[in-house]
């Protein structure tokens, strides 16, 4: 199957999943909750009658829009990112059993399609016989593919996710996959009228978590005498304290989770952008907003990266180490920012979610229909 792009396509009531470890407003804990928020308010000022399911304390992007929220799990809940066995099993059983009761609510409401934009099983199980998407945001999970192994893939259901690195991996589980990069407002971060380019300075922004590898981008900045920037939430305190804080000084300092307009200003101004993921990233909208600011990209490696920056966005790094990294720093400095900017605009939002809105009619249509139009 593939994605036909439909002239305006009449208004859908859409039902949203979205991950429940964090609500879904600014500043974002991450790029799902990025994803999430951008992918609603889109679809809201679309036309379509948009219903988000998501923790307590989610917020439209806009006070006017018409995105209504139906929170199903408490704000004061907390997800530890490493817990042992027993605290992890506890986790799953509470964020199951909210999942399950947004997927009550869904079953019971008027919804002519479903977007599953969460990491639960929950959708996959419950949800059979609706018209639903998921999307994957993330390598294979075993609590998912130990399902997809064991029963039928729903014909109503269909199966998105964010580059073609990470379809690779989920193929062998689903062969029908496509394929929606993430996209970006290039209006708002090609915009900056006062962020001038600072020299020696350097930007890293996202979770600080041992897999976005933030202790390598602080030492390859100093191989190149940067003053590195990082923003961000600590997702992981006990990595913070013992390889980050050690490291902090004039010439890497950490900001804060700042919100998106003070990072724009970062970026923009810096003459580097350091993104160090350590684990398959399979997309990186951090890496994207930087190349947008016309920021050059020097990465390691890693999931969808080469993807992302080509051979105008930045530099790849030839191995998952800090020398190497720094290297690709040092390369990425002479870049031309213009040609960066052009890269990242092959991923924009309107993109982006003109492929969900054709995806999300072609599901939603009868399956006689949907038939005759694959």
């Amino acid at each position: 199957m593939s994605i036909q792009l439909l002239d305006a396509p009449d208004p859908l009531r859409i039902a949203v999943l979205a991950h429940l470890h964090h609500p879904i407003r600014a500043p974002f804990a991450g790029g799902m909750e990025a994803h999430t928020a951008h992918l609603v308010s889109d679809l809201s000022s679309r036309g379509h009658r948009v219903t988000l399911f998501a923790k307590a304390g989610s917020e439209a992007l806009s006070p006017r829009a018409t995105l209504r929220i139906h929170p199903v799990i408490s704000g004061t809940f907390e997800v530890r990112g490493y817990p042992d066995d027993h605290l992890k099993n506890a986790q799953h059983r509470k964020l199951d059993g909210a999942m399950k009761s947004a997927v009550e609510h869904v079953r019971a409401g008027d919804f002519d399609v479903v977007i599953n934009n969460s990491l639960s099983p929950i959708p996959h199980a419950h949800l059979q016989g609706m018209a639903v998407l998921h999307i994957l945001h993330t390598p294979p999970l075993p609590r998912i593919t130990s399902l997809l192994d064991k029963q039928k893939t729903d014909e109503r259901h269909r199966f998105a996710t964010v580059s073609a690195v990470n379809a690779r991996a989920w193929r062998r589980w689903l062969p029908q996959l496509e394929i929606i990069p993430n996209g970006i407002n290039m209006e708002f971060w090609g915009n900056q009228p006062h962020a001038e380019v600072s020299a020696g300075t350097a930007a890293w922004t996202g979770r600080i978590t041992p897999e976005k590898g933030t202790h390598l981008a602080i030492a390859a900045a100093r191989a190149n005498n940067l003053r590195l920037a990082m923003a961000g939430p600590i997702q992981d305190r006990e990595y913070f304290n013992e390889l980050i804080a050690p490291s902090l000084a004039e010439d890497a300092r950490y900001l804060g989770h700042l919100p998106q307009e003070e990072l724009r200003q970062l970026i923009g101004s810096s003459e580097v952008f350091i993104s160090s993921p350590l684990w398959e990233e399979p997309f990186g909208l951090t890496t994207l907003e930087a190349m947008a600011c016309g920021t050059p990209v020097a990465a390691l490696p890693a999931g969808a990266m080469a993807e992302l920056i080509g051979t105008t966005g930045g530099a790849l790094a030839t191995a998952r180490t800090a020398a190497a990294l720094g290297h690709a720093v040092a390369r990425a400095l002479a870049m031309d920012r213009q040609k960066v900017r052009e890269r990242a605009a092959g991923f924009s939002r309107e993109l982006m979610i003109e492929a969900y809105e054709s995806l999300l009619a072609q599901i939603a249509a009868p399956l006689a229909l949907r038939g005759r139009e694959s």
